[in-house]
């Protein structure tokens, strides 16, 4: 059943995203949690990576590293990046495409550019976000959801000044090829010079938007904007005169249960958190190899 709008969200926060290094060096723009703000019930964590030039045989990347308890969406908007953990699962990120692994009970990972980007270098950009899982799913077998670019939905409006690419959720008719634990809308609009479009966000969910390149009604680029829970939709205006606009809009089903967060483990409790880097250490969620 469709969600009829009937009114708009207000603007809550504003937040300018924060400069970091990550992994091997791998510069990247925070957007949360930041000294500003917090987690976003579900979500954990947005990050902006690059965008940066990578030079022939630069290795920047994401060395290995482990996960219990969540889930990683990566989405790429350019260069190529090698993904390989623990279990022997591979996999190669593209322009535009998606990764959303749910880690689950645990396993070791990396994510580094591919041989090729390495040997040419180039342009790297994209985006993780950290979903957390509810308790039920905490200990889950992990798994993988990867669809490359040309398989995400497209959706756009009548004359095409508006146009989002389906990561979850759904827009213009659009349904997401993603399986999500909760209910969760994840939306990358493009909207051309003066065009608006009106976003079914359901007010029990937490909702926000990322701008990626040029500016919104309500924020700029690398800029955060958290929605207060007052409405059922969210309004995404460009009105520049000359420069397309960019976004990620961001919603999702709060689960309200408590969180032991340190590092790479996401669980309710301290005692979970200490069993989970106990497995790791003792090497229970495998190796690379």
């Amino acid at each position: 059943m469709k969600n009829v709008l009937t009114k708009q969200r207000s603007v809550a926060r504003i937040v300018p995203s924060m400069q970091a290094l990550e992994g091997g060096g791998v510069l990247i723009h925070r957007a949360f949690p930041i000294p500003a703000i917090g987690e976003i019930d579900p979500f954990l964590l947005l990050d902006h990576m690059g965008p940066l030039e990578m030079a022939p045989g630069e290795q920047t990347g994401f060395p290995e590293h482990p996960h219990r308890g969540f889930e990683t969406v990566t989405y790429l908007l350019e260069g190529e990046m090698e993904h390989k953990d623990s279990f022997g699962h591979r996999g190669l990120l593209s322009p535009g495409d998606v990764q959303w692994m749910t880690a689950g009970s645990g396993l070791v990972h990396s994510e580094m550019p591919s041989a090729g980007f390495i040997q040419k270098g180039g342009r790297l950009e994209g985006f993780q976000l950290w979903v957390n899982l509810p308790q039920r799913d905490k200990m889950m077998e992990p798994r993988y959801q990867e669809l490359a670019s040309a398989s995400i939905p497209v959706g756009q409006n009548e004359d095409g000044s508006v146009r989002v690419r389906v990561i979850a959720g759904e827009a213009f008719g659009k349904e997401a090829r993603i399986e999500t634990r909760i209910p969760i809308f994840y939306l990358h609009y493009t909207l051309q010079p003066g065009a608006s479009v009106e976003v079914a966000a359901p007010v029990e969910l937490n909702a926000f938007a990322y701008i990626i390149k040029g500016e919104s009604q309500f924020a700029k680029e690398r800029q955060l904007a958290v929605f207060a829970k007052d409405g059922d939709s969210i309004a995404l205006e460009n009105p520049s005169s000359s420069q397309p606009l960019d976004a990620l809009v961001i919603g999702g089903r709060p689960l309200g249960e408590p969180v032991a967060r340190y590092g790479p483990f996401v669980m309710n409790t301290k005692a979970e958190l200490a069993q989970a880097f106990e497995d790791y250490r003792l090497g229970r969620m495998g190796r690379i190899r």
